[in-house]
């Protein structure tokens, strides 16, 4: 038997640590965090992402009463990117959440879907993407590339 243990990177930063264009970012996912759909989680969640050319996307969560049909914002903002700028590296993610419902010392980390999707499109470009989310009352964590969130990515 062998015993093998897994380390994972990241950065925890208060959000007055936050460079410039990170938190550009922060404030652009909590804008689209305010027009999520979310009347059933009570999560509303905003995505943001920088791309190569120095565009910013945005999206958010949408639910809908005929669970699961409806749509993490992260995947939203990924699906949207890649449909209409397949060409662009995407550079950097930003997640946050909008709730009465959130624990303010807990952390809130993308889903196991979409980390799943975000790695897929971590594959496609053949480079890292940074991910940032919150992790309790004006923190954030840091990854520097999307296997540090989902450490046996799935691929072919």
């Amino acid at each position: 038997m062998k015993k093998v243990e897994l380390k994972l990177a990241f950065t925890e930063l208060g959000l007055d640590e936050l460079d410039h264009e990170d938190k550009m970012l922060y404030d652009k996912a909590m804008e689209a965090a305010k027009i999520a759909y979310a009347p059933y989680s009570g999560f509303s969640v905003g995505a943001a992402c920088l791309l190569d050319n120095g565009e910013i996307f945005t999206a958010s969560n949408q639910e809908n009463a005929a669970y699961p049909s409806g749509l993490c914002a992260e995947r939203s903002l990924l699906f949207y990117v890649g449909a209409n700028r397949p060409d662009q590296t995407i550079l950097k993610l930003t997640v946050v959440i909008k709730s009465k419902l959130r624990d303010a010392k807990k952390i809130y980390s993308p889903c196991g879907a979409c980390r799943q999707v975000m790695a897929e499109y971590q594959n496609r470009q053949s480079s890292p993407i940074q991910i940032m989310f919150e992790a309790g009352e004006n923190k954030v964590l840091v990854c520097s590339r999307i296997d540090d969130l989902l450490p046996f990515i799935f691929n072919f």
